[in-house]
C-alpha cells in the first residue's frame, strides 16, 4: 500500500500546482482586459513593440485605436497596448476671458548736454 500513496501524492502536488498557474493566469488576463476597456481618448499608452503616444480615437468595431505619435498618427490593434497611464484631456472652456496685453507708449527724451 505504501507504493500506491507514494504515486498518487505527487499527482495531487502536480494537479495542485496547475490549478494555481491556471488561476493567476486567468487572473492577469481579467485585469488586462479591465485595462483596455478603460483606455479612452487623450490616455497616454506604449505599446508591445514600445512605442509611446497619446490615444486620438478609439474603433469598437474593428477594436483599434489611433494613436498619435508626436504628430503622426498610427493605427493599433487594442491587443498591442501594452501599458496604459490615464492623461488629461483639452477640453475648451467658454468662459476663458482673453486678457489684453498693455499697451506700452515709449516717449523719447531729448538728451541734451549744457555746456
Amino acid at each position: 500500500m505504501g507504493g500506491g500513496l507514494s504515486f498518487i501524492l505527487p499527482l495531487i502536488l502536480l494537479a495542485g500546482m496547475m490549478f494555481f498557474m491556471t488561476r493567476s493566469q486567468k487572473k492577469q488576463q481579467n485585469e488586462r482586459q479591465t485595462l483596455l476597456d478603460a483606455m479612452k481618448v487623450g490616455d497616454e499608452v506604449v505599446t508591445i513593440g514600445g512605442l509611446h503616444g497619446v490615444i486620438s480615437e478609439i474603433d469598437s468595431e474593428k477594436r483599434t485605436v489611433l494613436i498619435d505619435c508626436e504628430g503622426i498618427i498610427l493605427e493599433f490593434d487594442r491587443a498591442a497596448i501594452k501599458t496604459v497611464k490615464p492623461g488629461t484631456v483639452v477640453t475648451n472652456d467658454s468662459d476663458v476671458t482673453v486678457v489684453e496685453e498693455p499697451t506700452v507708449t515709449t516717449t523719447s527724451e531729448n538728451n541734451e548736454t549744457k555746456e
